[in-house]
C-alpha cells in the first residue's frame, strides 16, 4: 500500500535538489500523510490521511 491520502489523493511530488553551484539532481517530496483510524460508511478502518484533510475535518476520526 502506497502512502497516498485516501481522501484527496495527495502523494509524492517530484522536483530538483539544487546545490549552491546550481547543479540539479532529481528528488522526491513526500506528502505529510498519517495513518489514522477513521469511520467511513459506518466501518472503522485504518487509512492514510494527509494533514490538510485532518485539519479541515474531512474525515471522522475514532
Amino acid at each position: 500500500m502506497s502512502k497516498v491520502c485516501s481522501v484527496c489523493g495527495k502523494g509524492k511530488l517530484s522536483g530538483n535538489l539544487v546545490s549552491h553551484s546550481n547543479r540539479k539532481t532529481p528528488r522526491l517530496y513526500n506528502a505529510n500523510v498519517q495513518k489514522v483510524r477513521v469511520i467511513s460508511d459506518g466501518v472503522i478502518s485504518s487509512e492514510y490521511v494527509c494533514a490538510r484533510c485532518l485539519k479541515s475535518n474531512k474525515v471522522e476520526r475514532v
